[in-house]
């Protein structure tokens, strides 16, 4: 993205938090091929039976981000890290929904696989994966936005040292500890 339409869209995005409606109306256009971007990753680590298609999820997100009373965002970047965090959610909330149909099945193992972050192919393996993330966050909040960030958001370490305003390096080192974190805690539970 040019720097040019990423200030743009900064600016859009404080108008709106601004109370300007029609900032919205003009920064959807913008970032719809990015979230469609990220909507169809997230798909296709879903199993195939999955119902939810990509234009839908990003619908979901949309309509969850301008529910949300305060669009305090600080910039593009942020944007698509609430942005991802709102599909998490309305994913594991979809696989809750289906694990609850079929409860009393056991745990498959998730793997953290370095070019994709994580992947996760069944609904029951992404609640696992959200009920660690919880146990992380618990223990340290911003090891758990990196690993939102990059699985969910498909930020670069760039990207998310300038959401969560700390070092490229800082980003680095806690992705390591999340994912080996995560590991054990996945393996714990299988």
């Amino acid at each position: 993205m040019k720097d040019g339409e990423s200030h743009q869209i900064t600016q859009l995005l404080a108008d709106w938090s601004s109370g300007d409606e029609r900032a919205l109306e003009q920064l959807m256009p913008m970032v719809y091929d990015e979230l469609r971007r990220m909507a169809r990753g997230y798909m296709r680590r879903q199993p195939s039976n999955h119902t939810f298609q990509t234009t839908e999820l990003i619908h979901e997100a949309y309509i969850k981000l301008a529910k949300n009373g305060t669009h305090d965002f600080q910039n593009r970047a942020h944007f698509f890290g609430v942005a991802a965090k709102a599909m998490r959610h309305i994913l594991v909330d979809y696989a809750r929904a289906k694990q609850s149909d079929k409860r009393g099945g056991g745990r498959e193992r998730i793997s953290l696989a370095d070019d994709t972050a994580i992947s996760v192919n069944r609904t029951d393996q992404l609640v696992a994966l959200d009920e660690a993330l919880k146990n992380l966050e618990s223990l340290d909040e911003r090891k758990c936005r990196v690993v939102e960030l990059r699985f969910f958001g498909g930020l670069t370490n760039e990207e998310m040292a300038e959401v969560l305003k700390i070092s490229s390096e800082t980003v680095k080192r806690d992705w390591r500890f999340a994912r080996n974190w995560l590991l054990r805690e996945l393996a714990v539970g299988t």
